[in-house]
């Protein structure tokens, strides 16, 4: 069931270690959330970033955040150990030569060769690996350049198969 932010505890996770069924990402019922939020500020998006991949971590569940800006990805990195009193993300960096171990991982370079239960997809195009979960995040603020990378995304997905959810979250 989904909370007030669209987020869910009860998804069904696909498994670190697993990979989905090799069929169309329609019929593997892939979940796209949209996350609109009203400001423009950097800040306001990595913090949604950061409230739901608390959410995935308390479920138990294995998930990545995607971003192609690695400057911005480290600006969450620090985000991640303060965004709210008492909130502790264990995460770390997805390398091509470790084994990661942290239930959230964050990569703005390597894509990822096992399955997650959820990415949060903060680069301005479709993650590369849409087959490797059955659950995204795309968090899209008032910014112009990126709602406008946000609608060809949304488009994408329909494209598809997909049919996303939008969420609009009001200004903390």
């Amino acid at each position: 069931m989904a909370d007030s932010d669209g987020t869910s505890a009860s998804a069904a996770p696909t498994g670190a270690g697993s990979s989905p069924p090799a069929s169309s990402t329609a019929e593997r019922s892939l979940r796209v959330d949209f996350y609109v939020i009203e400001g423009t500020g950097t800040a306001a998006r990595l913090k949604v970033a950061c409230r739901l991949a608390e959410k995935a971590y308390l479920a138990s569940q294995r998930a990545l955040i995607w971003h192609t800006e690695r400057a911005e990805l480290e600006m969450l990195d620090e985000l991640l150990w303060t965004f709210a009193d008492g909130s502790f993300v264990p995460h770390e960096w997805l390398t091509s030569n470790a084994a990661a171990e942290a239930p959230v991982l964050l990569s703005a370079a390597s894509p990822p060769t096992a399955a997650f239960d959820f990415v949060v997809n903060l680069a301005a195009d479709l993650p590369p690996f849409p087959h490797l979960t059955r659950r995204i995040a795309e968090i899209i603020d008032g910014d112009e350049g990126r709602r406008r990378a946000g609608r060809a995304r949304f488009k994408a997905y329909r494209e598809l198969g997909v049919e996303p959810v939008t969420h609009t979250l009001r200004a903390e």
